[in-house]
């Protein structure tokens, strides 16, 4: 017994070897060759702003990108560019709708300015004489008649493009009956056909 207690005294004085070797591995320059960063220095590079510190100029920045692509959008309207149109006239299916309404004469085009003139000749006419009831008789007439012509131009327009596309896109009917509606020069995007040059 008293033997083997003389045997580990040795084992005992030789145990701090691991921590010298550890404390000889946290030198800075022993494994990285470079200092390890000081407590002082994370934190300051953890408070670092995720924003410029010129705000006034980050706000010109990003006012100048804002006004360049709308000036690019309002181009692309001109011009019927695809890239730069709106999310809502992209697409091959939306610009065949655009060229299959434009390129045929719409009731709907002239309601509006039918509406107007009967809201002008009601003001102008007395109420007292009957000829207002013809007036508004003529005005219901004109919202059938574009309501027929509407929808067979949907129809149409939807065989059109199962022919060439061979589906449809959701929506697509729809945005070219509503393009049906305007008047031809205040169309966006602006036609890029004439009338009566059909899409192929």
């Amino acid at each position: 017994m008293f033997g083997r207690k003389k045997d580990q005294a040795p084992d005992l004085q030789a145990a701090p070897a691991p921590f010298e070797q550890i404390g000889r591995s946290k030198d800075p320059q022993s494994a990285k060759g470079m200092p390890t960063p000081s407590r002082k220095e994370q934190e300051a590079a953890r408070k670092r702003p995720l924003v410029p510190n010129d705000r006034a100029a980050a706000k010109v920045a990003a006012r100048d990108a804002r006004r360049e692509e709308q000036a690019r959008m309002r181009r692309a309207m001109d011009t019927g560019e695809e890239r730069f149109l709106p999310v809502r006239d992209k697409g091959p299916q939306k610009r065949y709708a655009r060229d299959f309404v434009d390129a045929r004469f719409s009731l709907g085009e002239y309601v509006m300015f039918v509406a107007l003139a009967i809201v002008l000749l009601t003001v102008v006419i007395p109420s007292t004489n009957g000829s207002q009831i013809y007036i508004f008789v003529l005005f219901w007439i004109m919202v059938a008649g574009v309501a027929i012509d509407a929808w067979f131009m949907s129809r149409k327009l939807k065989r059109q493009l199962i022919e060439k596309f061979k589906s449809v896109d959701s929506g697509v009917v729809w945005y070219g009956t509503m393009r049906s509606l305007q008047f031809r020069r205040l169309r966006l995007p602006k036609p890029m056909v004439k009338r009566g040059e059909w899409p192929t």
